[in-house]
């Protein structure tokens, strides 16, 4: 696989993705998530993908694995976060908060033969229970294109917090 110097595209997988095609991905999960589809955001994903979300002292190159997490699914749990999600035993989310999500700054880049890195930055804004936050980051995601668009092979969210206010949740999609 090849990158572009300009990130416009990257060839992969026996075909060229371009950054518009990334963008319109994101921008279309992000849709997804913001009205609480969680089949649809699930269906992003292939089988086999993980979600992370590293703790605020993460830095690139540490393995959220060993140096903790906020949230480390591996496809099964990554199921099981949904199936919890949909039902009444999220309490936490139960109604659901309101999110609405900006992403910006994609940018493509090398990886593998079948799987290229995507990083965009983000802005997550979510009210509940009167109050109102805001969640900053960048995404470090790993996709596969397949005959049916796009997916997810790994979902990475990291904050960019210095720290989680007190009472701060993570019981939504960052």
């Amino acid at each position: 696989m090849t990158a572009t110097a300009n990130t416009h595209s990257v060839h992969c997988a026996g075909r060229t993705v371009t950054r518009q095609e990334v963008e319109d991905f994101l921008y279309a999960e992000a849709d997804i998530l913001d009205h609480w589809d969680y089949d649809g955001w699930l269906a992003l994903f292939e089988p086999g993908a993980r979600y992370e979300i590293p703790t605020t002292d993460y830095r690139p190159g540490w393995s959220p694995h060993e140096t903790g997490s906020f949230v480390d699914d591996d496809w099964d749990l990554l199921r099981a976060r949904v199936k919890r999600l949909k039902s009444r035993k999220a309490h936490a989310e139960n109604p659901h908060s309101r999110t609405h999500r900006l992403v910006s700054n994609v940018r493509l880049s090398e990886d593998t033969g079948d799987s290229f890195r995507v990083s965009a930055s983000f802005v997550v804004h979510r009210a509940r229970d009167g109050h109102f936050d805001a969640y900053v980051g960048w995404y470090d995601h790993l996709l596969v294109p397949t005959d049916d668009g796009l997916r997810f092979r790994l979902r990475r969210s990291i904050l960019g917090h210095e720290s989680l206010a007190a009472g701060a949740r993570l019981s939504f999609i960052l």
